[in-house]
């Protein structure tokens, strides 16, 4: 019929021990931090959170903390369409909408706010978003509170949050 039948492997006693794959392990360690304690100079190191790296946030793949972005006149380009609130699958943006007056929609967000906590910074809401009025690419590397409360954010805050100025523009 053809079958071919194979030894399985890894049946010997030295090999259930494991004790080859673990040396090998060690040998590639041993040899890295040997190579590392002879020349330092290669070796980079900040000091984190004083010192905040600058080579993650240059990267156009980058997902931070948001921002809402504005029109000239400073008025929020969010419509209120919900669309981000929708494809966000840790249900992490809550809006409230109200009705626009100023003629360049007919709703606005009266209440946007998102739960940093919660959030898995996937970037579905700015794929989603069809007016371009959430945005990842503040440069904010961390974000720190004392209360869960601090980490919901506001349409205020998300309004304040600014551009980084080392990314290149759309």
């Amino acid at each position: 019929m053809g079958i071919k039948i194979i030894k399985r492997q890894g049946q010997t006693f030295k090999d259930k021990l494991f004790i080859p794959a673990i040396m090998g392990g060690m040998k590639t360690t041993l040899g890295h931090f040997t190579k590392n304690l002879k020349d330092v100079s290669n070796l980079t190191t900040i000091q984190y959170p004083e010192e905040q790296p600058t080579d993650v946030a240059t990267n156009p793949r980058y997902r931070g903390v948001h921002r809402l972005t504005k029109w000239e006149d400073e008025s929020e380009k969010c419509v209120a369409c919900y669309m981000c609130a929708t494809a966000c699958p840790a249900e992490c943006i809550f809006i409230d909408a109200e009705e626009r007056f100023d003629g360049k929609a007919e709703k606005r967000p009266k209440e946007f706010k998102i739960d940093l906590l919660e959030c898995v910074y996937c970037g579905y809401c700015v794929e989603a978003c069809p007016c371009d009025a959430i945005r990842m690419d503040t440069g904010i590397l961390s974000f720190t509170g004392s209360s869960r409360e601090e980490f919901v954010v506001d349409k205020k805050y998300l309004m304040n949050n600014e551009r980084a100025k080392d990314l290149s523009n759309d």
